[in-house]
């Protein structure tokens, strides 16, 4: 009774040629899985706010990345070209106070502010 046992585990065990082919083949779909998943969305999601925050306007209302809300009042361009880059710095009016931040600090980009 034993010995159909252990034929049938030998036959359940894979030869060493075919087992890389597995193994490369699972480390694969783990790694597609991980990219679609994962990685993926997150290029997504970050193309779209450097997207949004670059068409960054006068009079949007944002969000630092330390919690500040404000006003944008002034837009200072330190790129060669005038494009917009992530260093430039922006005047942001929140209460009574302006501050000068980066813009590679905006959290979230809003719409203007309305005045009542």
């Amino acid at each position: 009774m034993t010995a159909p046992v252990i034929a049938s585990f030998a036959l359940l065990q894979a030869s060493p040629t075919t087992a890389i082919p597995q193994m490369i083949f699972m480390y694969g779909a783990i790694f597609a899985i991980f990219y679609f998943v994962l990685i993926r969305p997150q290029q997504r999601q970050r193309k779209k706010h450097d997207e949004v925050v670059r068409t960054l306007k006068k009079g949007d209302e944002i969000v630092t990345a330390g919690g500040i809300v404000g006003e944008v009042v002034h837009i200072a361009s330190q790129g060669k070209d005038g494009a917009a880059t992530m260093e430039d710095r922006i005047t942001i009016k929140s209460g009574e106070s302006r501050l000068i931040i980066e813009r590679g600090r905006i959290a979230r980009v809003g719409s203007p502010t309305s005045a009542a």
